[in-house]
């Protein structure tokens, strides 16, 4: 008997979300359609005589014809430019070698296990959670490995395995902007923002740690919603679990496994000492050698080399001790692998680069930001209220576009700028973090999320009938109370005026 669609208006509102997103064109395709329409609407805003005068010096900005010939010969000799210099290629790409190289050995699954099988029975929700948010440094590991392995380890204590695996899918998901590490998703989202920023300020640089202080109080903030939504919420309304799955025995970490994780955390602290070395000592090497900074020097322009060590070193402790890593060969192979997956991710940023360049010397987005502003002023549209809504607008565009570099590609050009022309001048850091955490807040209910189908694969281990809509309605509320708890913390972070991270003020000059 073929069962009922579920009807009223929330599955209504799914279906439509869901309809919509499997429409929507490859985030590549999206770009390059996007770029070509830069390229018309500025011929149509040249003809138009579009203008707009700059804040800072005063300059009358006009829209640059990209279908004039100076335009088109622009474009010709420019594509590979474009795309060489397009910030978040080449981070992301140096730092994957480390992260690949961690990936590979094993030691990032480890890491995960051994956390959440070390913890006592009382605190199991927290490690999951706790698991989760750590696990945003290896996309994959978290979603393919923790997000399963919580709900097993809930079953085996017998606790509802959906309640596990909602508590992992809030750390592992609602946390892409929170973490206790830089990882590979802060030099894409940097690399952006910088692009961005140069519309204002032509030299300016937007870090990868720009957000790091932050992530690491927004990590306890997922943590505590995690938590407290898992027991008082979630696990109440699943009640009993009655399905009928078989208890999976949990593989406790082997010898081995245990030695080189230890020595993997050795050469950790080991590496962060010595790089401590360089930049705390008022003479440190890495420390800026005219003016002694700290903030503006090789330490924070080369911070890249800094987290791909940080990955590289350890996992190839690891990797040597447990055996996954025998010669020179074996650790080049799991680099290669983990190269060999970011074809996608290149061909991506090369349409993105065209579409953020092509923006750029079309003076398009320097005009939308500066009229923007100004309307932003003159309606008294600023302050922590302008944050907290930029946050929901970013929340809302997640439901439909997965990607969230692909998201951050088209949104940063536009409000980076915009925010940085106000009377009180937003850095672009304040505005990468509202965006992180509006991606995050709907990360766990948007069908769009890629890995949304494998997780309704997890859940229908433990009853056949959880689909997406048991999935929706699970993480509901962790979406609901991240939301009120996460903006709170940001306008009030706004108010006080606390750095970002280093060199990642509220304000900018």
């Amino acid at each position: 008997m073929k069962k009922e669609k579920p009807t009223g208006f929330f599955n209504k509102a799914l279906d439509f979300i869901e309809v919509v997103g499997n429409k929507l064109p490859h985030p590549a395709t999206i770009f390059a359609m996007l770029a070509g329409i830069v390229v018309l609407i500025s011929a149509i805003s040249f003809w138009l005589n579009a203008s707009a005068v700059h804040p800072v010096d005063g300059s009358t900005v006009t829209v640059n014809n990209l279908l004039s010939a100076d335009g088109i010969r622009w474009m010709y000799t420019s594509l590979l430019d474009n795309f060489l210099r397009f910030p978040p290629l080449g981070y992301v790409l140096v730092v994957m070698i480390g992260i690949g190289l961690a990936e590979g050995t094993g030691l990032f699954a480890i890491m995960i296990r051994a956390l959440v099988l070390g913890a006592p029975p009382k605190l199991i929700t927290g490690a999951v959670v706790l698991a989760g948010i750590i696990s945003g440094l290896a996309v994959e590991a978290g979603y393919v490995i923790l997000i399963p392995l919580g709900a097993m380890i809930f079953h085996g204590i017998g606790r509802h395995p959906m309640a596990g695996l909602a508590a992992a899918f809030c750390g592992v998901s609602g946390g892409f902007g929170a973490n206790f590490f830089i990882g590979s998703i802060d030099p894409i989202l940097a690399g952006i923002s910088t692009s961005a920023a140069q519309l204002i300020i032509p030299d300016m640089v937007v870090n990868p740690a720009v957000n790091y202080y932050f992530m690491i109080a927004s990590s306890f903030v997922v943590l505590f919603v995690g938590v407290w939504v898992t027991e008082k919420i979630v696990e109440p309304r699943l009640g009993k679990y009655e399905g009928n799955a078989e208890r999976f025995a949990i593989e406790q970490l082997k010898p081995e496994e245990k030695k080189g994780l230890r020595w993997a955390g050795i050469s950790a602290i080991a590496f962060l000492v010595l790089l401590a070395l360089t930049v705390v000592p008022a003479n440190g090497l890495l420390r800026n050698p005219e003016t002694g900074s700290v903030l503006h020097s090789p330490f924070f322009d080369g911070i890249i080399i800094g987290i791909l060590l940080f990955f590289f070193i350890p996992a190839l402790v690891y990797g040597i001790i447990v055996g996954t890593i025998r010669n020179d060969k074996d650790m080049m192979k799991h680099i290669i692998k983990s190269m060999s997956g970011m074809g996608s991710y290149i061909v991506l940023v090369f349409f993105a680069a065209q579409f953020v360049y092509f923006f750029n010397e079309s003076n398009l987005g320097l005009i939308i930001a500066i009229k923007g502003a100004a309307g932003l002023r003159d309606i008294g549209f600023t302050g922590p209220v302008l944050i907290a809504s930029f946050v929901l607008l970013s929340a809302f565009i997640n439901l439909f576009m997965g990607s969230a570099s692909a998201k951050w590609a088209i949104i940063a050009p536009v409000f980076i700028p915009m925010l940085m022309l106000l009377d009180n001048a937003y850095h672009p850091g304040i505005t990468q973090a509202a965006f992180r955490i509006g991606d995050s807040l709907t990360n766990l209910v948007t069908p769009m999320m890629s890995y949304f189908a494998l997780i309704v694969t997890f859940a229908q281990r433990y009853d056949e009938k959880y689909g997406i809509g048991t999935i929706i309605s699970t993480m509901l509320p962790f979406t609901v109370v991240l939301a009120v708890v996460w903006i709170a913390v940001l306008m009030l972070w706004v108010w006080l005026g606390i750095p970002l991270g280093p060199d990642g003020p509220i304000y900018i000059n």
